[in-house]
């Protein structure tokens, strides 16, 4: 059915969304358009530029349910977005940020990086908990200023229950931001249900676009609690008056960007947003889950030879499976499907599969067959 949007070498089983994702056939047909485009007439058709950037909030601020488009930036990624909120608020001697156990060095290291401010880092120990949501609860205290967590673990695929963190979090007057890099494009996403105040997330994963453009969700009402460090024409209120001496930053999320856009990523994950919205999230989430069910099935069917890392419970999984070998170690098993062009990855102690909601039930059937010899 979508085999015209991602003609992949057959001779590729792509199981690695959760790393980099290929991109659809109109995303690389959005690019080579954009790059002839602009060796024939350079910036001539820039305002339409500008159309499609403004259209793409759109689309991001339909995809997490934001209030306004004017609650939503583009970034570089992840990393860039955290540190915006990191090294945006207000901190003072004896506060302390709360993350898992489980977090990407992203989402752990900026966080880290504020002890030279008297910070604390506190982790929630949530691997083997039996609700990783009261082990993250029961670690907040009257000192924590914001709690930042994955809505999808990058390693063990761990789905949290975001909905219950974000009111404890409104209930207390703690800042709630979460990481969707591995949500956004997979699974339903809603920012106004899970109250949170920031949300980031890069395109080249389950949104299928391409690396060095991300979203960054900011909450109208705390917007202004970022104190910002960089400063350029982009983020001005009156954008193209440059030579408003009086000038003003954006009211809107654009005071996050702080000079000219990517417009090359711009296009591209334009491109790939079309086609999420156009599927509708609510069919790809449920063709994500069909096929992860479908992987951790076949694993729990063999207890003997593999063991599960990603928990089974149907509200605790999303497009992420990851295992690992009893037998021999997941390394050498990795090298073996490598060789034999399964694309996938060594990640929380094991081997990670991560299908799209387009990924052929066939491709699967060869992948495990693999392991089954």
């Amino acid at each position: 059915m979508y085999e015209s949007e991602f003609p992949l070498d057959d001779s590729i089983i792509y199981l690695n969304h959760a790393a980099v994702s290929p991109w659809p056939q109109r995303t690389a047909t959005a690019v080579q358009r954009f790059a002839e485009e602009n060796a024939a007439f350079g910036s001539q058709n820039y305002p339409e530029w500008i159309a499609t950037e403004h259209n793409l909030k759109q689309q991001l601020q339909q995809l997490v349910n934001a209030a306004s488009s004017d609650e939503i930036a583009l970034l570089k990624n992840t990393s860039e977005a955290l540190s915006v909120v990191a090294y945006g608020l207000s901190w003072t001697c004896g506060d302390n940020v709360v993350i898992t156990d489980q977090e990407f060095p992203s989402n752990r290291v900026v966080w880290e990086s504020l002890q030279k401010y008297g910070v604390n880092t506190r982790a929630a120990y949530i691997s083997g908990a039996d609700s990783p949501e009261a082990a993250i609860l029961d670690t907040l205290d009257d000192r924590t200023r914001l709690l930042s967590v994955s809505a999808v673990q990058y390693g063990t695929g761990l789905k949290l229950d975001l909905a219950i963190l974000g009111t404890a979090c409104r209930e207390r007057g703690i800042l709630f931001c979460v990481d969707a890099i591995q949500s956004l494009g997979a699974i339903h996403f809603d920012v106004q249900a899970c109250q949170a105040d920031f949300v980031m997330a890069d395109a080249h994963k389950w949104m299928l676009g391409p690396e060095g453009i991300a979203l960054f969700y900011c909450r109208q009402a705390v917007m202004e609690q970022l104190d910002l460090k960089q400063y350029g024409w982009h983020m001005l209120e009156d954008l193209n008056n440059f030579d408003n001496r009086n000038w003003e930053i954006a009211t809107s999320a654009r005071r996050f960007e702080c000079g000219s856009p990517n417009m090359t990523g711009v296009h591209a994950l334009h491109a790939s947003m079309t086609l999420i919205l156009e599927t509708g999230m609510s069919s790809i989430e449920e063709l994500v889950l069909e096929n992860t069910r479908f992987i951790i099935d076949f694993f729990s069917q063999r207890p003997d030879r593999y063991q599960l890392i990603t928990p089974t419970a149907k509200h605790r999984y999303a497009g992420i499976i990851t295992f690992r070998p009893l037998h021999e170690t997941a390394e050498s098993l990795f090298d073996m499907l490598r060789g034999k062009n399964v694309s996938c990855a060594l990640r929380g102690g094991g081997i990670r599969f991560s299908p799209h909601f387009y990924t052929p039930r066939k491709r699967l059937f060869t992948a495990l067959e693999l392991l089954d010899g």
